[in-house]
């Protein structure tokens, strides 16, 4: 039989350390990320990464010229988040490239690949939690089907907190952990509704499996209706998961989403089925932001088949582009981001369409047609 008193150990430490996790998370001091002079890391990743990374910087480079030749923007690249290195130091994050990464209040990060198996946590959960990156924006748009979405995904709690922190009885059973606190739920609920306000949304989704996780959804379910009735001018709806993810493709109904709120599995799958919507995950750009720190990235894996099949020069820029532009917006550089996304389109719509095989434009191709655009 299994020790269950060792278990029943692990368990309480597990237990004790989300405790003082919880009551932690007001007592962060939030930073102005409009505030100069600011400095953006930079951190190319593993797999496609770099060559994704090498057309953003380009891109930062054009559109900062003159915020970078002054003095007020400086952009740091930050080396060392490879899969080789990580596995080499058996680290997540190696040690000495999370402290050069506390340095830049902004990061804007490509892919990084996480081994399956074993017991690595991934890059980004690691992350999400160093930093505190509590609230993952995603944005999707198809304007000709009417979808105008901004995702609200939880991105600190969840099942994503305990992940790799399990209990096994070898031959018999495991078990994973799902954490809800009222702090990390209030405060993603508070973004959301913030949000849609501030942008003029007049509806906010709830979404949950809080007829089936009564404990923890259900805590999410009654903190989010709790804040959302400090915003009466906005409707509110809950919608279980799977039903909302069928209503993502119901033509019917899809185009009255506007904001929509999520714990962190469920945010994480929803917001890759809408991005398939809006053209594959590949265009889409996904914000991980704090009181702190934001942190913004291709939503897309590192893609080493592609590498493997001599496809590499061949992988699309536009999720870490449509990420710099979102960046561009939270550190208060609104017309740079709007020039960024108007270029993209002009690019595209000028039939330069990379879709990672040889029949389409290559990654440099595509970030010479943007630089030019840029450049008008």
């Amino acid at each position: 039989m299994a020790d269950h008193a060792a278990l029943l150990s692990q368990f309480e430490k597990l237990l004790n350390a989300q405790a003082e996790r919880a009551q932690r998370l007001s007592e962060a001091v939030p930073f102005d990320f409009t505030q100069r002079p600011l400095t953006i890391g930079l951190i190319p990743g593993d797999g496609i990464g770099p060559i994704i990374m090498k057309s953003a910087q380009a891109v930062l480079n054009t559109l900062l010229e003159k915020e970078i030749s002054s003095g007020e923007i400086t952009l740091r690249p930050i080396e060392g988040l490879t899969i080789e290195n990580r596995l080499a130091r058996n680290e997540s994050i190696p040690s000495d490239v999370l402290a050069e990464i506390k340095q830049c209040p902004v990061l804007l990060k490509g892919p990084t690949t996480t081994p399956t198996g074993g017991t690595m946590t991934s890059a980004n959960v690691t992350l999400r939690k160093e930093l505190d990156l509590f609230s993952n924006v995603r944005p999707v748009r198809v304007e000709s089907e009417g979808i105008d979405w901004t995702f609200f995904r939880e991105n600190t709690e969840g099942e994503y907190t305990l992940g790799s922190s399990g209990i096994e009885i070898d031959g018999l059973m495991t078990m994973d952990f799902k954490v809800t606190t009222v702090a990390g739920t209030r405060r993603i609920a508070k973004a959301a509704y913030d949000f849609a306000r501030a942008t003029g949304r007049t509806h906010v989704a709830i979404v949950t499996k809080a007829n089936i996780m009564k404990k923890t959804d259900g805590l999410f379910s009654k903190i989010c209706h709790e804040v959302a009735s400090e915003y009466p001018e906005i409707t509110t709806e809950e919608y279980f998961v799977d039903i909302m993810s069928a209503n993502l493709v119901n033509p019917q109904i899809r185009s009255k989403f506007q904001v929509i709120l999520a714990p962190n599995l469920y945010g994480d799958i929803l917001t890759d089925e809408a991005a398939q919507i809006q053209g594959g995950v590949g265009t889409a750009g996904s914000a991980n932001t704090g009181s702190r720190y934001a942190m913004f990235e291709a939503i897309h894996g590192s893609a080493p088949r592609m590498l493997e099949e001599g496809l590499g020069d061949y992988a699309s820029p536009e999720s870490i582009l449509q990420a710099a532009a979102m960046m561009l917006d939270h550190i208060g550089c609104v017309g740079h981001a709007e020039k960024l996304r108007s270029a993209i389109n002009r690019v595209k719509s000028d039939g330069i369409i990379v879709d990672g095989t040889r029949s389409g434009a290559t990654c440099a191709a595509f970030s010479d047609a943007l630089l030019e655009e840029l450049k008008r």
